[in-house]
């Protein structure tokens, strides 16, 4: 049994101090980042804000929507085995196709993979991303797509990024359990503050030539910022996309009021999730995820305008013309609270 002293932060433990700007304006900021991958080689260009791969996130019409922004989606694996979709899907470099390290899913992935080859990342999914038999399956899949920017997660140490990137990963995903409908940290007490594994991951990774997504524990634009200024190449996000009509969820209604009051959404380690993929095994397997009702906001337009104006507005705080320059104009305060809570 060991104990670490050091103090591990979240986006709810520090501010980020302005600085003096020449920006005149939030317009001025330069939202897209070019990036060339370790092993696919290829360059991507876009806004790296990306869609969770859940079930109510990861929709076709959410992509219609981000990829208006140059925002990426991961599409949630029940789309994996219809084509239809993935075929009429326009801009596929701003989508991801991802699954769990099965057999089957593999092979599903790869055959979008290979049907889809403008498609700009191939994912594979999973809560625990330390077993051994996740970095077989990772080895698996770079050998089965040579060419294929790939992304595997989740961790949140810098030597199981660095293991990861070197068995062919091109992106690794960092978070466990800061979700808002993930209760991993509660089920078995495993996890780390986020924006402290967003931090050492990426300081793992850019060593390596690699890059990482903060994965997780945003709950505003401003977490947004916080995790590109602590070294995110990528930030996806859930709980705030959620509620819209894009996310495709099941409405809420309350009496005999027609419109809908909120939308259903659940983590993908939840029971609702477990029933509905047939992925429930009661006897070793709980749930890790809740199921819950979040507002329903209506289209998801306003709600993206409204994160990228905040991450560039953050981006002026500090004089970061380029989205690219904000981790090197950052400095992170440690802070007991971040705002003012009376109207919450």
């Amino acid at each position: 049994m060991l104990i670490e002293d050091d103090i591990k932060l979240d986006y709810s433990d520090v501010l980020i101090r302005p600085k003096r700007s020449e920006l005149t304006s939030r317009f001025d900021v330069e939202m897209n980042r070019t990036y060339t991958f370790k092993w696919s080689g290829k360059e991507w260009t876009g806004v790296p804000i990306m869609s969770s791969n859940m079930d109510t996130v990861g929709t076709f019409e959410m992509h219609k929507e981000l990829s208006q922004h140059d925002m990426v989606t991961c599409i949630a694996r029940q789309h994996n085995t219809n084509g239809k979709p993935w075929n009429e899907a326009e801009r596929k470099n701003k989508l991801c196709v991802m699954s769990g390290i099965s057999d089957v899913e593999i092979d599903e992935i790869v055959g979008v993979a290979n049907t889809f080859p403008e498609i700009a990342f191939v994912g594979l999914d999973v809560a625990n991303g330390y077993t051994v038999n996740f970095v077989d399956a990772v080895k698996r899949l770079r050998e089965r797509l040579p060419h294929a920017t790939i992304i595997a997660g989740n961790v949140v140490t810098g030597d199981m990024t660095a293991e990861l990137i070197l068995s062919g990963v091109d992106i690794v995903k960092v978070g466990v359990g800061p979700g808002s409908v993930c209760t991993t940290r509660i089920k078995t007490g495993i996890g780390y503050p986020q924006l402290s594994a967003v931090m050492e991951c990426a300081d793992a990774a850019h060593g390596l030539n690699a890059h990482i997504i903060a994965d997780g524990g945003c709950n505003s634009s401003g977490d947004i910022v916080k995790a590109f200024a602590g070294g995110a190449d990528f930030v996806m996000i859930g709980g705030m996309l959620a509620g819209h009509d894009e996310c495709e969820g099941e409405l809420v209604f309350e009496d005999d009021n027609p419109e809908p009051i909120g939308m259903q959404f659940y983590g993908m380690a939840s029971r609702t999730a477990m029933d509905k993929h047939g992925h429930s095994n009661r006897e070793y397997r709980g749930e890790e995820g809740k199921t819950v009702s979040v507002p329903y906001r209506g289209a998801v337009r306003d709600t993206v305008v409204d994160i990228l104006s905040g991450v560039r507005s953050g981006c002026t705080y500090v004089g970061a013309k380029r989205l690219k320059d904000l981790a090197k104009c950052a400095t992170f305060v440690r802070v007991n609270s971040t705002h003012n809570k009376v109207y919450e």
